[in-house]
């Protein structure tokens, strides 16, 4: 039994019963015949449907966004925006994937040689509970848009969310088994995999998650994409904006409530402005309303889960027993519910899990650097490589060092990290490999096709 519970109250929403195992295969062929007439479709059915898909949710956006923020705790502000850039994502493939997927002609001694890229079949997506329409959209707009099908595994805490999806599609006219919800523990993902329907796998969530399906989807020589963890640094140059960097590091700490794999994290401060920066974050955080996920007025809502606030908690406590110290916040609210108050440590090092682990959650890590080459060299000394940032204001030293010096898979400066459709997502080390987004996300689960004629 699948279960939906409201974090900020404790309440139960739903109950689910979990597919059998013989559901399981019954619903992966039908979606792998699905798939099979789908990819027979032209680029233009395609794309009707998935502009379709991005008026439906327009059309729902309150009723989705509430879902999202009873299940899950986001701050219904939060949820509303997600909702509309799982709409412009739709949008984004239905009308760039003609380009994206035109055969490539390439020049050879053959008579005629080119590229053409062709579906894979179906693809599992293994998801995650922190943005639950976002993180399966950003695969299935793409995925089928080149021909796939999708079948989706997501976090048992947001199964409401998960059905939605995929009535979503059903609604904008898709073939009714193209893309389907199956309802069960992570536990029995190994045997998903196992089935030889599943073609490919793409999975969203912690290290350890994404080790396991990677293992299992290698030993079968099935293709994964991988976005996992991170422990975003954000560098603070002596010569930054320190109003203008307090402003935006306490925002990208705060989105959905911090839990985020590229909310910012680790905040690396060169000793000449640390104790100024240092004060207007703080500021910055302290002003930061926690409350209600249905209040507008809420900047951030509960944790999701009553156990992944205590393991925050436990990670915030062990760094100040090795040495950190907590300038704000820092304990739980005696009141019912996940919630976990804007954090602030500093003295952050090496060994403290403040400094070596993901903080998951509203909990902000200052580290202390010497100049601007020793701050490059803390960020980069993560076992992390999903996102990173830099502020100043010499724009041609903030290019240099995101382009060529920071070990991540985005770069920003003088901006927090955030996806976008058009640009490449994903990360490098612990925080994963492949790409979804852009041009580069679509071609992740096709089969890139060499035809050399003579």
């Amino acid at each position: 039994m699948l279960q939906s519970v409201n974090p900020a109250t404790e309440e139960k929403i739903e109950s689910y019963n979990e597919h059998t195992r013989q559901e399981i295969d019954t619903i992966l062929e039908k979606v792998d015949k699905s798939q099979k007439s789908w990819e027979k479709t032209e680029f233009s059915e395609r794309s009707q449907l998935m502009k379709r898909a991005a008026e439906v949710l327009r059309s729902n956006s309150d009723k989705y966004a509430k879902l999202m923020t009873q299940e899950m705790g986001k701050p219904i502000t939060g949820a509303r925006s997600e909702v509309e850039k799982c709409a412009w994502v739709c949008e984004y493939y239905a009308e760039n994937t003609v380009e994206f997927l035109s055969d490539e002609v390439i020049e050879t001694d053959a008579l005629q040689s080119f590229v053409t890229f062709r579906p894979m079949g179906v693809v599992l997506a293994v998801m995650p509970w922190n943005f639950p329409f976002w993180q399966v959209f950003r695969f299935a707009a793409p995925g089928l848009m080149a021909g796939n099908a999708g079948v989706l595994k997501h976090a048992s805490n947001v199964t409401g969310c998960a059905l939605a999806i995929e009535e979503i599609f059903r609604e904008a006219g898709f073939p009714k088994h193209l893309f389907r919800t199956i309802k069960t523990p992570g536990k029995n993902v190994s045997e998903i995999i196992e089935n030889p329907v599943i073609k490919a796998v793409t999975l969203t969530g912690s290290v350890p998650a994404g080790k396991a399906v990677a293992e299992k989807a290698g030993s079968l020589l099935k293709k994964t994409v991988m976005e996992l963890g991170g422990s975003d640094p954000y560098l603070i140059l002596e010569d930054a904006d320190l109003e203008e960097a307090a402003q935006t590091c306490a925002t990208s700490r705060l989105i959905n409530s911090g839990q985020s794999c590229i909310a910012a994290k680790r905040f690396i401060v060169v000793e000449s402005v640390l104790d100024e920066f240092t004060g207007k974050f703080t500021e910055q955080m302290r002003s930061k309303t926690m409350g209600a996920p249905m209040d507008e007025e809420s900047d951030l809502g509960p944790q999701a889960r009553n156990d992944l606030r205590d393991e925050l908690h436990e990670q915030v406590q062990k760094s100040i027993e090795n040495g950190a110290k907590c300038i704000l916040g820092g304990k739980i609210p005696n009141r019912k519910g996940a919630w976990y108050p804007p954090t602030i440590l500093t003295n952050v090092a090496p060994g403290m899990p403040a400094y070596e682990e993901e903080l998951f959650g509203p909990v902000a890590a200052i580290i202390e650097a010497k100049d601007e080459v020793d701050a490059i060299r803390i960020a980069n000394d993560s076992k992390f490589g999903l996102g990173a940032a830099v502020f100043t204001e010499d724009e041609e030293k903030g290019r240099l060092i995101a382009a060529k010096k920071l070990n991540a898979g985005c770069c920003f400066v003088n901006q927090f990290v955030k996806s976008d459709p058009r640009l490449p997502f994903g990360g490098v080390m612990e925080s994963g490999y492949g790409r979804e987004l852009s041009h580069y996300g679509i071609k992740e689960f096709v089969n890139i096709k060499t035809v050399y004629v003579k």
